[in-house]
């Protein structure tokens, strides 16, 4: 039923007819220091009227079957466009199984969904829509809805010549998202006290390995990995795309910018700290048949604990969940 799902998702791409892209009044991504101009799809190169017909969807309850939730439901400014709660409800107050993932530097990601089986952020705008715990609705009439309010229909007409379907709302939500660039905390600044700075020693140590996992200037590889949380899994992770032995209990790496924002942690949001995410990791996980052999314990004193913590705050970054350009209208 998943692969079924994806295939579906593809499909409903694949026969949206493409018109050329609109090039006039292209926008220029803010590109913090250190980061490299991400790759933008020719069909979506971004502009001001697709970014802003992008922002009012996805804050828009238009979305769900019941008009209840949008993506901002799950997805909080405040909390990196992530949630601070382990499971967000869906429409009717359901519950899914895994944690909302913040949305910081999307624009960079190779793939999507906790299990990656996503390939690209417009593909991934259809997923909690036709999510039955998310917004259990289907793009189609998403559109149609859209065409009954006639400003929806000029900002449509204005961002990508089309009235509004599956092809403007793809995009333009993706457009939006591309925008959420992360990049100005005080570890970019490089503004660390001694003890955060003693946190980044260790944290790239190889004796911890964080940055195996956690490395580049996302904090994640884009990997998927068994992290050793379950010694049996619920969630099987990555196998229910794949059935492969092997995927059991994968999910992808997540990035540990804004780490300090987005408790609780986990895919399925069961860690409620970052004192005992490093507990965890410290223990050496639960030795499940495809925990990853990066993870094989370690011994912390109480100083360099804090420390470690220190550092990880050093990633949280203001400016990003202050912008009000990422903010309602």
């Amino acid at each position: 039923m998943k692969i079924l799902f994806y295939l579906l998702i593809l499909l409903s791409l694949i026969s949206c007819e493409i018109d050329n892209p609109i090039y006039e009044g292209l926008y220029k991504l803010e590109i913090p220091l250190g980061f490299p101009e991400p790759l933008i799809p020719e069909d979506n190169q971004l502009n001001v009227d697709r970014i802003e017909l992008g922002k009012r969807l996805f804050f828009d309850p238009i979305l769900s079957a019941d008009s209840t939730i949008s993506c901002s439901s799950c997805h909080k400014q405040e909390y990196a466009f992530a949630d601070n709660i382990a499971i967000t409800p869906g429409i009717e107050g359901r519950l899914g199984v895994r944690n909302s993932m913040s949305l910081a530097n999307v624009a960079y990601n190779d793939f999507f969904l906790r299990e990656g089986g996503v390939p690209t952020l417009e593909m991934q705008v259809l997923a909690p829509i036709q999510d039955h715990n998310e917004m259990d609705f289907n793009i189609i009439p998403v559109a149609e809805r859209m065409k009954l309010d006639s400003s929806y229909v000029a900002q449509s007409l204005k961002a990508y010549n089309r009235e509004p379907d599956a092809f403007v709302i793809t995009r333009a939500i993706s457009a939006f998202e591309r925008t959420l660039i992360s990049g100005n905390s005080n570890y970019d600044k490089d503004h660390l006290s001694a003890s955060e700075r003693d946190g980044k020693a260790l944290f790239f140590s190889e004796s911890l390995a964080c940055s195996s996992c956690h490395g580049t200037f996302l904090f994640t590889n884009q990997g998927i990995e068994n992290n050793g949380l379950y010694a049996n899994y619920a969630d099987s992770g990555r196998y229910r795309l794949t059935h492969l032995q092997e995927d059991i209990g994968k999910f992808k790496v997540p990035t540990l910018r804004n780490i300090e924002l987005t408790a609780p942690y986990m895919y399925d949001g069961s860690v409620e700290s970052l004192e005992e995410v490093i507990s965890h990791y410290e223990a050496g996980g639960k030795e499940h048949f495809n925990q990853s052999s990066l993870i094989k314990g370690f011994n912390l004193t109480s100083t360099e604990r804090e420390n470690l913590i220190a550092f990880l705050y050093s990633l949280s970054d203001e400016d990003f969940t202050q912008n009000t350009n990422f903010q309602k209208d």
